[in-house]
């Protein structure tokens, strides 16, 4: 037999205990008792009476459904990868390396992202993510390298079949963008994103600078899940906020209103600001803004531990040197490189156009462990 056979068989051998495990971090098997309960809830009389409810619970099917298929899917697969090497051994037939070589590879593939998937525990880690971006000091330089953040994530969620939505975004006064915010919706997408949160920081040789000198520049982007209206989370009462109504502007094409609908509220005890203006009226454009602002208030209190969101005093996050989590360096060589994680690469230009796995991944490694290079 091929030696290379001998070689895969070892190494599906070797992954089946990591596959069985899978099971158990999954909870397959209360998964599937799960899906027997929603099940009989969407088969019992009047399910349809209440369309918000039961819409909830046909998502909550549709996903526990996926997470079985998927899993029953690997086993399939390396059961077929199993059956190939046996084949192979008994025919003394080496047409098969080929398929066995790109299944087990797809096979790894697979059960890698679904282990990273069970570190994703966290209450919120589930949920639908907001995310933020604001240029740093420096003008159109910083407000370019906020609009290049901006396709960089987007391109990310795309990659990852998830959608994503504006909900306000100011154009630069020249180029790029001042700020912006989108709802990326799919699950686990907060779980994912969840490390992106801090500051971004760009070396390059300026396109805006007619000498073509080196600049730094600074964006922060800003992630919370995305949570819905619970009075046991928290109440966001009329006397909290201030609200501003202005016009509506940006890169929200037929989608943004004209008129003075776009709405901003200003939190009075944190000074939390936010603003939408991407839906039809003014009345949307605050509940959206109530709820973006629910969500910042409620994952500030988890993260920093708070008994109540009347313990949170004030939220500054300096843009600047020192305080960045990620650096993308353009020139004099080309490198990005994560401060915490220490993982890095050189090939800047796949990461702009989306490709954040191995950044991804390794802030959820590091998390799990407790390795990080920056405490």
């Amino acid at each position: 037999m091929n030696i290379e056979f001998d070689s895969y068989k070892q190494k599906l051998n070797d992954c089946k205990p990591a596959l069985e495990g899978l099971a158990e971090s999954l909870n397959l098997a209360g998964l599937k008792n799960e899906l027997e309960r929603l099940h009989a809830m969407q088969e019992a009389p009047g399910f349809w009476d209440d369309p918000e409810k039961s819409q909830k619970i046909v998502v909550k099917t549709k996903q526990a459904e996926n997470k079985i298929e998927r899993y029953e899917k690997m086993c399939s697969t390396w059961d077929d990868l199993t059956t190939i090497c046996e084949m192979a051994a008994e025919e003394d037939d080496d047409s098969m390396l080929d398929e066995l070589k790109e299944g087990f590879s797809g096979l790894a593939a697979e059960m890698e992202s679904c282990r990273l998937e069970t570190l994703l525990t966290g209450k919120y880690d589930k949920n639908n993510a907001m995310m933020s971006f604001q240029a740093g000091a420096g003008g159109t330089e910083a407000q370019d390298w906020c609009q290049m953040l901006y396709r960089m994530y987007t391109r990310w969620a795309e990659r990852h079949g998830f959608t994503y939505k504006i909900m306000d975004y100011q154009e630069g006064d020249e180029a790029g963008l001042k700020s912006a915010s989108i709802m990326i919706e799919g699950e686990n997408a907060y779980g994912f994103l969840k490390g992106e949160s801090g500051v971004h920081r760009l070396v390059r040789v300026s396109p805006f600078d007619a000498n073509a000198r080196r600049q730094t520049s600074f964006s922060a982007i800003e992630v919370v899940p995305d949570i819905e209206d619970d009075s046991n989370d928290v109440e966001i009462k009329a006397e909290d906020y201030e609200m501003q109504v202005f016009r509506s502007s940006g890169a929200g094409g037929q989608h943004i209103n004209k008129t003075s609908s776009a709405v901003r509220l200003i939190h009075k005890a944190t000074g939390i600001v936010v603003s939408c203006q991407t839906e039809r009226s003014q009345f949307q454009n605050k509940e959206t803004c109530l709820r973006m602002l629910r969500s910042k208030l409620v994952e500030i209190r988890e993260r920093e531990h708070l008994a109540t969101i009347a313990d949170i005093k004030g939220v500054q996050q300096k843009i600047e040197w020192g305080s960045q989590i990620r650096n993308y360096v353009f020139m004099p060589y080309t490198l990005v490189k994560d401060t915490r994680t220490g993982c890095e690469t050189s090939n800047v230009n796949a990461v702009m156009d989306g490709a954040l796995d191995p950044f991804i991944e390794s802030y959820l490694n590091c998390l799990a462990t407790g390795n990080w290079v920056q405490k």
